[in-house]
């Protein structure tokens, strides 16, 4: 399998990952969505879940993957608002706490260049 086979279906487990931890430990991510929301955080953690595991599934199939990979760039611009609550909220714990907070806003650019970077390598298809 080439490297270029192998980032879709890594970043597919990465979703896939996320996804499930959004079901198995939805607190945290309870915690992360912006009060500006309507209804309780538990929805958008659960919604949020959701459309990852359905990206991660997209990301799978190469039929859909061109489509997928472009949602989830998307997704990823979409999210980074919590990861600033996140950030805020977080501002006055331990180091290490902090750092994980602060050190994911950058991480957002990364992933949204390698979601672009699987649609652009995925063609025509989708």
């Amino acid at each position: 399998m080439s490297r270029s086979e192998r980032s879709p279906l890594l970043l597919a487990g990465l979703l896939a990952t996320a996804g499930i931890a959004h079901f198995a430990a939805p607190r945290p991510f309870d915690a992360t969505i912006p009060a500006a929301l309507p209804g309780p955080p538990r929805t958008w953690t659960y919604a949020s879940g959701v459309a990852e595991l359905a990206l991660a599934a997209g990301l799978a199939l190469p039929r859909t993957r061109r489509t997928a990979a472009l949602a989830t760039a998307a997704f990823f611009v979409g999210v980074f608002p919590a990861n600033v609550k996140m950030a805020a909220d977080w501002r006055h714990r331990p180091a290490r706490q902090k750092a994980a907070a602060f050190g994911r806003l950058p991480l957002q650019v990364p992933l949204v260049l390698w979601a672009r970077g699987v649609a652009r390598n995925a063609g025509g298809r989708s």
